[in-house]
């Protein structure tokens, strides 16, 4: 009866789970609202940068051009892992309603694993086209041609697609049982891999590997790609060329920096090693912060996108 009473305890507490329950950024009811107005507006301008960034490089001529194809694909894949996190955490902190099927958080899992992974290739790429019209300007027409972009674009795309694929698939073949409380505000990797009651070692092992691989490997073709650049820059005559090309790389390294530097911190340590209020604190940097900054960093202040954005202005004040 014994032997019998504890299989049948077993068996209930390896109930497979339906839904999650995510924590949230914090408890204390008195932050809901404040929270909630503060990241409803980081959204808006994260919205309104990416969308305006993607409207003016189609419609003014001039912006295109190699830099800013890649600029604009860089404003949609930002727009889209920050939509695929930031709505449902709006929606918690007004509703209160913290629950997240089971198919809910492998859908949120995949999109945020493709489009941060087509973030990463896409700053690759954008370093690339950097060094070729700084180290090689007399041949940049020639080696960042129509198709190569093309092509760098759809690799990112597609390992984007398969990181996403990999990891969902690899995650969510493991057996989640009670307790089901994501200690997040949203389903990352990290959070809901250690809620599984299997064997985790080798899908963690699978998510150290993979995205150790893809950060590292991009990593590697920005620093290449940097370092020649700066060995041009210092070989620079002129004052005023060496300013600029060093205000340049300096946005963009900031930005790598910030992106790099949290994704490093989040994935590639074993679960065991994850504090989840400071994930939670670096995750708003790379799911809301970052989407928002990217078009400052990159290219508002730009005198092409300035340009071209008056123009735009003028057009509309002139239709009415």
């Amino acid at each position: 009866s014994v032997s019998l009473d504890s299989q049948t305890t077993s068996m209930e507490n390896r109930t497979e789970v339906t839904h999650f329950i995510l924590l949230g950024l914090t408890n204390a009811p008195e932050l809901q609202f404040s929270l909630f107005i503060m990241f409803t507006l980081i959204y808006l301008i994260n919205v309104l940068g990416n969308l305006g960034m993607i409207g003016l490089i189609l419609l003014d001529f001039r912006l295109h051009t190699p830099m800013y194809f890649f600029l604009s694909n860089l404003s949609l894949v930002d727009l889209c892992y920050s939509s695929a996190v930031t709505p449902t955490v709006l929606a918690g902190f007004l509703t209160g309603d913290n629950v997240i099927s089971y198919n809910s958080c492998a859908t949120q899992v995949f999109f945020f694993a493709v489009f941060i992974t087509v973030e990463n290739f896409l700053l690759a790429s954008m370093a690339y086209d950097r060094y070729a019209a700084v180290c090689k300007p007399l041949h940049y027409n020639s080696t960042i041609t129509t198709s190569l972009c093309a092509r760098l674009a759809i690799g990112s795309y597609v390992g984007g697609f398969l990181n996403g694929s990999i990891h969902t698939g690899d995650t969510f073949r493991l057996s989640f049982c009670m307790p089901n409380v994501v200690h997040h505000f949203f389903c990352d990797l990290p959070a809901v891999i250690v809620l599984s009651c299997s064997d985790r070692h080798v899908s963690e092992m699978v998510l150290i590997f993979v995205v150790s691989f893809n950060i590292f490997s991009a990593l590697l073709v920005i620093l290449i790609s940097y370092l020649f650049i700066f060995i041009t820059i210092l070989k620079m005559r002129s004052a005023e060329g060496y300013r600029k090309a060093l205000s340049t790389c300096a946005s963009h390294l900031t930005a790598v920096l910030i992106f790099y530097g949290t994704g490093i911190f989040m994935y590639a340590q074993p679960s065991s090693s994850h504090s989840m209020d400071t994930d939670k604190m670096a995750s708003v940097f790379y799911t809301m912060i970052i989407p928002m900054l990217n078009p400052l960093v990159y290219s508002l202040r730009n005198k092409d996108v300035k340009s071209a954005f008056k123009k735009v202005i003028e057009k509309a004040k002139l239709s009415l």
